[in-house]
């Protein structure tokens, strides 16, 4: 509870606090139970040095759970790091850890420990590494499906693929409505997003989501909402391609997505977090850059898919004391960085799509692996010891003329820089470059400001 007596700042830093820190003693134990693994499994070894020699990505990352004997001596270690009693799945043994970003763990009848790695497509993979003699187990398209790719020295490998579900198993005797699976991503993949109002874009989305989930269930709808959110934002970012590619070669698709960032003008927020809401979302910490930054986020996960989402919007210091992700924001003459977005591009959610994706690398091999690609990086805006960040070169968008003009009018731009913007472009979307150790889960609250700030137009 804040109270009324505190200063605009004690608000604001009462509302904005987090409870995330490092988590070094279960990321020691999970570190120790993956090098046992790579140390006694061939397959697992050379999978994790093409991961990085080709990906710039971390066999860490690619985790999704661990599965033990039910006497292995490693769960008794459990509680020891902070893992609780995971209680999603019924009938199963596991534990979660809620502090910070670690694989579940969970109990198996078997005599060997398996690892669980987590692909976008089972299938994918398969093709990917010419392992045309592997059972896959689930139908296509169910909510989990799972092959076991290498069995040596008491280690299981295996690859697993989710669509909205946080079960460790197929649902072998569950079938799955492959119609409506296609029907429903087809529509969402191809919803209109250019609107005269933008309240009409929202309004379509949500039509289409209500439809999804009367079939599919909320959680299946998400997955498929985000699959087609990504895929439009890589068709506008050359990085995206790029990386997208490299980890495709080896069959794993964006399955070490990180987070995904809207920009949002005033005027559509609450509806973006109504959509969100709509979809299962549930809000996590909000996000505030500083006076002089003029703009904030609200942080929102999905508990099921893991989706993260960083909601940037233009904003105020008292504003921040308020429910601003529900109560409606006032319009402002002032255009900050993220509004200007908008208003030049459209809003994320609709015509310009995600400001960037964010993804979990090895930070050092992904920069270098992407500058000999011809893609640069811009300098880090968060470089801790548990947390390292930095976005790609932003991709250079045209702007269209009606949209430049309408800011000349309103006084909103000068007529230098609408000729800048004509005339050389705006910064439209980036890739992120994220490495997250000790299980670190939240967000650097001071230096994203100084790179937003790089990233205006009226800077450049």
């Amino acid at each position: 509870m804040v109270a009324a007596s505190q200063t605009t700042d004690e608000r604001i830093s009462a509302l904005t606090a987090h409870n995330w820190s490092p988590q070094p003693a279960p990321a020691k134990w999970v570190q120790a139970v993956l090098d046992d693994a790579v140390q006694r499994s061939p397959f697992l070894a050379a999978l994790r040095r093409r991961m990085f020699d080709e990906t710039g990505t971390r066999l860490l990352d690619w985790i999704d759970h661990f599965a033990f004997p039910v006497d292995d001596v490693a769960l008794a270690q459990l509680t020891q790091v902070g893992y609780e009693p995971d209680t999603t799945v019924p009938k199963v043994r596991a534990w979660t850890h809620s502090l910070g970003l670690f694989p579940r763990v969970r109990v198996h009848v078997g005599k060997a420990r398996q690892v669980f790695l987590k692909v976008e497509v089972v299938v994918d993979f398969l093709a990917a590494h010419n392992l045309s003699d592997v059972a896959i187990q689930g139908v296509s398209l169910a909510a989990v499906r799972r092959a076991r790719v290498a069995h040596e020295n008491g280690i299981e490998v295996w690859v697993l693929e989710r669509h909205g579900s946080l079960a460790f198993e197929p649902a072998l005797d569950k079938v799955v409505p492959l119609d409506a699976i296609a029907k429903h991503s087809e529509a969402i993949r191809l919803r209109q997003r250019d609107f005269d109002n933008s309240a009409d874009g929202f309004a379509l989305a949500s039509r289409l989501a209500e439809a999804a989930i009367a079939e599919l269930g909320r959680d299946r709808t998400c997955e498929l909402f985000f699959a087609a959110e990504r895929d439009y934002w890589q068709r506008r970012n050359r990085a995206g391609r790029k990386q997208r590619a490299r980890q495709e070669a080896l069959g794993l698709g964006w399955a070490n997505h990180d987070h995904h960032t809207y920009r949002s003008s005033r005027a559509q927020f609450t509806r973006l977090i109504a959509f969100l809401e709509k979809l299962g979302f549930q809000l996590r910490e909000r996000f505030y850059a500083g006076r002089e930054a003029g703009w904030g986020a609200q942080v929102i996960e999905h508990p099921v898919t893991g989706v993260t989402i960083f909601a940037d919007v233009d904003l105020s210091p008292e504003e921040v004391s308020q429910d601003f992700s529900h109560e409606p924001l006032p319009p402002r003459e002032e255009l900050g960085t993220v509004g200007l977005w908008c208003e030049l591009h459209g809003e994320a959610f609709l015509q310009a799509g995600l400001h960037h994706l964010e993804c979990q690398f090895d930070f050092n091999a992904t920069r270098d692996q992407l500058d000999e690609a011809g893609i640069l990086t811009m300098p880090p805006f968060t470089d801790l010891p548990y947390l390292r960040q930095a976005f790609t070169k932003g991709e250079i968008w045209p702007v269209n003329p009606q949209r430049v003009e309408r800011l000349l009018a309103l006084n909103q731009i000068s007529p230098e820089q609408a000729q800048q913007f004509l005339s050389n472009g705006v910064i439209g979307s980036h890739l992120e470059i994220l490495q997250r150790d000790d299980g670190y889960k939240g967000f650097n609250q001071s230096g994203i400001s100084e790179i937003i700030s790089a990233t205006d137009p009226r800077r450049a």
